[in-house]
């Protein structure tokens, strides 16, 4: 059940010039300024072929939105320049929809940038599989129950797309074997009521047939927009048994992921974790499908997280701009993290900065 990818903790420690960057700008808007994302989710289409019953962007609205090829690559090239090491593609709608999505990946890695996606991998061109799988960190595809039924239900799709997608994990797959590339391929389910009966069903099937790196188990998390309030007080302290019996799942070759840490965090309803968000917006950013930058998915529509547009400015005046400086002060001074989504993508690296910034501890010379 080790956890090798890091899926369930923070990977902040690696980048200690940036956070050095970091700790040295606070306060300062000339340096803060300066303190550019390491990892930016981009969602290249707003539409999305599947509506799932716990979709947290519901609220956007699926909308037709495509990012420009043109535009992304002076903005891909110039990001890389200024220090983004990272990029997944994911976001409001289903990326693999973009016509140019091959494009964009070559456009990244060119840029010096890593590329990862997260998909329902409904839709696998053969140019994709062909030219930009070389180029990929890793995918994980959300494939959320082991039957088409189950899969048909929670996806609110056609059963014969959970085949659609088995087979065509199965083409990766063998194009990565076969031409020894790098990336990791993988899969997330998350636990709900309705497929939690069939996760080591899916496990099976991800690890026999399939030829997967990982399956993911993780938690619902309630988005603070969305219309969907269905999971909003799913209890999970009935599934903490359940992790210790998929470690049977496991091999030398596969890795069952439990994110039991996850799971506690909400058990344990730890408010007092830290009592402001100290990743944005700094570390990470979110590009959306028209093209809007922001410093916090969770706040996708707010403008008080909206800094600019790329099809109006580069990224360096967005980020530079007299919007993200006054974001800077209202999440040091006026924002409630009470009223955040629960387990957010940057839980761990907050409380990893937040130690940092403890004036509380003594003695910490003594090390």
């Amino acid at each position: 059940m080790a956890d090798k990818y890091g899926i369930d903790s923070q990977k902040l420690i690696y980048h200690p010039q940036r956070v050095s960057q970091w700790l040295d700008a606070k306060g300062d808007w000339q340096k803060a300024s300066h303190v550019y994302p390491i990892y930016v989710e981009v969602s290249p289409v707003g539409a999305c072929n599947h509506r799932c019953t716990f979709c947290a962007v519901d609220y956007i609205g699926y909308k037709a939105n495509r990012l420009k090829t043109d535009v992304m690559e002076h903005r891909l090239a110039e990001m890389g320049r200024l220090g983004v090491k990272s990029i997944m593609f994911a976001g409001e709608g289903e990326p693999l929809l973009h016509n140019d999505i091959t494009q964009l990946v070559l456009m990244s890695n060119a840029a010096g940038i890593d590329v990862s996606f997260t998909t329902n991998a409904t839709v696998v061109r053969k140019d994709f599989v062909e030219q930009a799988l070389p180029h990929i960190s890793w995918i994980k595809v959300s494939l959320n129950a082991g039957t088409p039924q189950t899969y048909a239900a929670i996806h609110q799709t056609k059963p014969s797309d959970f085949d659609r997608v088995v087979a065509n994990l199965k083409t990766i797959v063998q194009q990565r074997n076969q031409h020894n590339y790098n990336c990791t391929v993988g899969a997330q389910i998350l636990l709900l009521p309705e497929n939690a009966a069939e996760i080591e069903t899916l496990a099976s099937l991800c690890r026999d047939e399939i030829g997967l790196d990982y399956l993911v188990v993780k938690p619902y998390s309630q988005h603070l927009y969305s219309n969907t309030r269905v999971y909003e007080n799913l209890d999970y302290k009935e599934y903490i048994a359940l992790g210790k019996r998929l470690q049977t799942c496991s091999n030398d070759k596969f890795k069952l992921i439990f994110r039991e840490h996850t799971i506690n965090k909400y058990l344990e309803q730890d408010d007092q974790r830290y009592q402001k968000c100290h990743a944005t917006p700094y570390f990470w950013a979110y590009i959306m499908a028209d093209g809007a930058v922001y410093g916090c998915s969770a706040y996708l529509l707010d403008k008080r997280f909206e800094y600019g547009n790329i099809n109006d400015a580069t990224f360096e005046s967005i980020w530079q701009s007299a919007k993200r400086q006054e974001n800077v002060r209202f999440v040091e001074n006026d924002l409630d993290i009470s009223n955040c989504r629960r387990n957010c993508r940057m839980d761990e690296v907050n409380r990893y900065l937040d130690k940092l910034t403890d004036k509380s501890v003594t003695h910490v010379n003594f090390i």
